[in-house]
């Protein structure tokens, strides 16, 4: 099968080829899937090229978390129903070395989720990583109607979803954004307010739009940069919910944290608890079959093309997700 790959970390145009390499074969309990998309997203160009102090994990690497496709071999004790039916993918390249930059891969089958027809391929590898870490988040935040909260970032990828998905739970939505361009991109995903903020006080506006109460919540994209907004921003007794971060350590106004009862909550999508992964994934479900959600494929691309994917994402110049087509054919 084709795939991209790479053997040592480093830059994008570097390290990243393309070649051929064994097609997968399932083992008890997993599922192949013939990838048609594969989703880009942040986490694998900091694997790639080492940041965090990330190390190659292993000799061959074929890179990339989300997916979409459709199962065309099954595994013992998997249902042979399953083969012909359309995935989403989550995880395919956590803890292990192949993912889904390529024709095919085999996973556990609770990792390849049922799609419903109307949600399109590019789509459906913009769910794995983006739509569960927000929709986690989100849930972790305990958002009801009439409450604010405040989504930083809210033109990324996973911003996008957050708002939506806070929408959906009745809660009035304010978020930061860099451009009036990705303002109107936040906007059309239901947020009410947005704040640019390399240009206005964000804590000043937050506290004119919330009349002078703070926001209930916080969906946080860089504690690093943005927790000494926090005392103008939030309520006391308010939830933080982190999914990011630009450093590995972050200096926090731990006194005024405690005197004001934050919650601080973290998620790591990718170690999510079965519970809690299962009740986001029959959530999402319902949405989409439902069509109640937007999805921002900001650009597709051929599998070729993955070293100038990388550099987009890292670069931040895509407003929405970067997803490459999967050629079809061979094995």
């Amino acid at each position: 099968m084709q795939a991209a790959f790479y053997t040592r970390q480093g830059p994008a145009a570097e390290v990243l080829r393309l070649g051929e390499q064994p097609t997968p074969q399932p083992g008890p309990g997993e599922v192949r899937v013939r990838l048609r998309t594969s989703g880009v997203n942040p986490s694998d160009y900091k694997v790639r090229k080492g940041g965090f102090g990330r190390t190659l994990g292993y000799p061959l690497v074929i890179p990339h978390s989300d997916g979409a496709g459709v199962i065309d071999a099954v595994g013992e004790s998997v249902p042979a129903e399953r083969i012909g039916q359309r995935v989403w993918l989550w995880n395919g390249q956590w803890m292990r070395p192949f993912g889904t930059a390529a024709q095919a891969i085999a996973l556990p089958a609770a990792q390849a989720v049922p799609l419903p027809e109307a949600v399109g391929d590019a789509e459906a590898a913009c769910l794995g990583i983006p739509a569960l870490t927000a929709l986690h988040a989100v849930r972790l935040a305990q958002l009801q109607p009439g409450m604010n909260v405040l989504v930083s970032g809210g033109a990324g990828s996973v911003g996008h979803y957050a708002i939506q998905f806070a929408r959906l739970r009745g809660a009035t939505v304010l978020t930061t954004v860099s451009s009036e361009e990705k303002a109107a991109h936040a906007r059309r995903a239901g947020a009410a307010h947005t704040i640019l903020y390399r240009d206005e006080d964000v804590g000043a506006r937050v506290q004119r739009l919330t009349h002078g109460r703070g926001v209930d919540a916080v969906v946080e994209m860089d504690l690093t940069a943005n927790a000494r907004l926090y005392p103008a921003c939030v309520r006391p007794g308010a939830t933080v919910v982190v999914y990011g971060m630009s450093h590995l350590e972050a200096s926090l106004p731990t006194s005024w944290f405690m005197r004001n009862r934050l919650t601080l909550k973290f998620v790591y999508v990718y170690e999510m608890e079965a519970a809690e992964r299962e009740a986001c994934v029959r959530e999402l479900g319902t949405l989409l079959r439902e069509g109640a959600l937007q999805h921002a494929v900001a650009l597709r691309l051929p599998l070729a093309q993955i070293a100038r994917a990388h550099e987009i994402v890292e670069e931040g110049r895509a407003m929405g997700n970067v997803v490459l087509d999967i050629p079809q054919g061979g094995d």
